[in-house]
């Protein structure tokens, strides 16, 4: 099995996070890595971080040759200018660029999942992207699917789980009640007990918030609770799907990380991430469900002020890689 790698911005973290993670993995798998990115900056930060790594026989793969050895560098058109200012655009481009290419040989079937760094927005869009607005939908976009989700996952320092499907993603909150449809509540129940079944758990119990406070005390907050997500959910759960909601995502957080729910669906960004960064900072994992195969992410940005400095946590990164493993060779045995 060959996943591959987009090093993200090369002004941030991304290239460092990534050789670390790498070298703490790499005597616990046999897996093989394709990176797509910098190739100097990436022999410079093995060089660095993961001197082991960096004396390995040097190997390039072409897109539709075979895969030689288990670290390879995909060959790349040019390397960046040197000294590039933290978000440039010029390193934003290209981020986007390698991620593409990444995910089309996914999506080709040359590799088997893709793992990516952290790039930034701001500098996507600068660099003549307009219409970017994040790595989950430019990759399902290129896979050819609107059936997709974000989901992020991540356990405390009690080894508690919490996994959490999103609605709606990259809106304006003034924008989300008006995205907030009966398809795209169903379609993140669905895809959430879907991703249970890919972690092997032993139950698929999702759990949805509410959109409002209360979850809408009966329509007094707002009528998308009660007209929209209860009677989505009550028919999830008439067709098979062990599901409860809307629920106040005030206290439903709070039974997910005891134990009632393996998963949850949060119908907007921050309701989902907020309390999941809380309890699994620093290493959790953005997942994309819904792909034909397995994309994962750290969930954490560029850090660009602490890029270059040698402190970055590579502890998300390591969760990212261990997690796009275990499902990929699930995917595999599947098809």
């Amino acid at each position: 099995m060959t996943l591959a790698l987009s090093l993200g911005d090369v002004t941030g973290i991304g290239p460092e996070v990534t050789a670390r993670a790498l070298d703490r993995l790499w005597d616990e798998t046999e897996v093989g890595f394709v990176v797509f990115g910098d190739r100097a900056r990436w022999r410079a930060t093995l060089e660095r971080f993961a001197p082991r790594l960096a004396a390995l026989p040097e190997s390039t793969w072409e897109c539709g040759s075979p895969v030689s050895g288990r670290l390879s560098f995909a060959v790349e058109d040019s390397d960046l200018p040197e000294n590039l200012p933290p978000g440039d655009p010029r390193a934003g481009g290209a981020a986007l660029r390698w991620v593409r290419r990444a995910a089309e040989a996914c999506a080709a079937g040359h590799f088997q999942g893709l793992v990516t760094a952290p790039l930034s927005k701001e500098s996507v869009v600068q660099a003549g992207n307009p219409g970017f607005t994040g790595q989950t939908e430019f990759i399902a976009a290129i896979a050819g699917t609107t059936r997709f989700a974000m989901m992020l996952l991540g356990q405390d320092d009690r080894g508690r789980w919490l996994r959490v499907a999103l609605v709606t993603t990259h809106l304006p909150l003034r924008a989300v009640p008006d995205a907030i449809q009966p398809h795209a509540v169903r379609q993140a129940i669905d895809l959430a007990a879907e991703s249970c079944r890919w972690l092997a758990l032993p139950r698929c119990r999702v759990g949805v918030c509410g959109l409002n406070p209360h979850a809408g005390e009966g329509g007094l907050m707002g009528l998308e609770d009660r007209d929209i997500i209860g009677p989505t959910v009550v028919r999830a759960r008439a067709e098979g799907v062990d599901v409860e909601g809307p629920l106040p995502a005030d206290t439903l957080f709070h039974r997910a990380i005891q134990g009632d729910f393996d998963a949850v669906v949060a119908q907007y960004h921050d309701q989902g991430l907020a309390p999941l960064k809380l309890v699994a900072f620093d290493n959790g994992v953005n997942w994309t469900l819904g792909l034909p195969f397995v994309r994962t992410s750290p969930d954490h940005g560029t850090a660009f002020d602490i890029a270059g400095r040698g402190i970055a946590n590579p502890s998300s990164m390591v969760s990212a890689l261990r997690l796009a493993i275990t499902v990929a060779g699930r995917y595999s045995l599947m098809q």
